[in-house]
Parts: C-alpha cells; sequence; structure tokens
C-alpha cells in the first residue's frame, strides 16, 4: 500500500507535514506552560498561541542578549525555533492536522537586546522565514518586533501568533 497507509493521520494531515519534513524541520514536544496561563486559545477560527522560547531537545536554548553575547545570526536561528514551537502548538490546536491551518496572521516578537540595537526586523525574520517555507503564500503574517531588556528564563527571542485555522 501507499506509504504511511496504516495511520488515518497521515493520509489527512499530509501536505503540511510533508513540507515540513522536506525542508528537514522537526517540531518540537509542546512546551508546558511556567506560569498561569494556557499554551494556546480558540476563540472562531482564530489560535492564539501563547509566547513561545527557543526550545532544543526539550530545554530552554538561545539565552543572552543579542548586540552583547549574542549575534544577529544567532538570534535568527533562535527565532526560527520560536516558529517551530509555535507551528507545534497550532498543531495541537487543530487536533493533529496542520492542514487545518489557513493562514499566519500575526506574529509578536520580542528581542532581548542593547540599548543601541535596532535589527530586530532581522532577527525575526528568522521565524517569518520558516512560517513562509512551510505554509507557502499562507505564511505571509503582519508581525511587530521590538527589543527588550529581559525577557522570561533569560532567552533571547520569545515570539507568539495568531493563527486562522478550517473549522
Amino acid at each position: 500500500g501507499p506509504p504511511n497507509s496504516e495511520s488515518p493521520m497521515a493520509a489527512t494531515a499530509g501536505r503540511v507535514a510533508a513540507r515540513i519534513a522536506e525542508l528537514g524541520l522537526k517540531l518540537p514536544a509542546c512546551a508546558t506552560p511556567q506560569a498561569n496561563y494556557i499554551p494556546f486559545t480558540k476563540t472562531g477560527n482564530l489560535v492564539f498561541v501563547s509566547g513561545q522560547v527557543p526550545m532544543l531537545d526539550g530545554q530552554v536554548t538561545g539565552k543572552g542578549r543579542v548586540g552583547d553575547n549574542v549575534t544577529v545570526e544567532e538570534a535568527q536561528g533562535y527565532a526560527r525555533l520560536c516558529a517551530l514551537g509555535l507551528i507545534a502548538q497550532a498543531q495541537q490546536a487543530c487536533g493533529g492536522d496542520l492542514d487545518k491551518i489557513v493562514r499566519v496572521v500575526k506574529l509578536g516578537a520580542f528581542v532581548c537586546c542593547t540599548n543601541d540595537f535596532t535589527q530586530q526586523p532581522e532577527v525575526v525574520n528568522g521565524a517569518s522565514d520558516v512560517l513562509v517555507q512551510v505554509f507557502g503564500d499562507a505564511g505571509r503574517h503582519a508581525r511587530f518586533a521590538v527589543g527588550t531588556n529581559a525577557l522570561p528564563r533569560g532567552v533571547s527571542v520569545e515570539i507568539d501568533g495568531v493563527f486562522e485555522i478550517a473549522e
């Protein structure tokens, strides 16, 4: 039979999952909230995903301050990890089927940086690029990218997102 024919999810969740695999990306396990909030909320056909920090093999990574001990290129990599976390949470909100994501609506991005650092948009492109690679035109989104003096757990990047999903 066809590959993965034993998995009913493979038939329904194929297109986006296949694209993620084709890009050589791996979605992390969904992070457990570290405070009094939930990973995402759904209202109507929108999913609001809480801020994601860079996670690698289940551990928080990407600590530091951009413009001090983290380079723009490193921070872009951490933003990519945040985007993968957003996709993983959105997948959970869709019951495992990434093909239910109609579009990425908006990102809100915070970059921990020095006072004179002004390349927040370039850092956050790391996340935006992943979303466009994975979802194509549906991955194009509105966003903000701002600098801040500190982020939770000492990370250099935190990003939240809003996704539109099919009912």
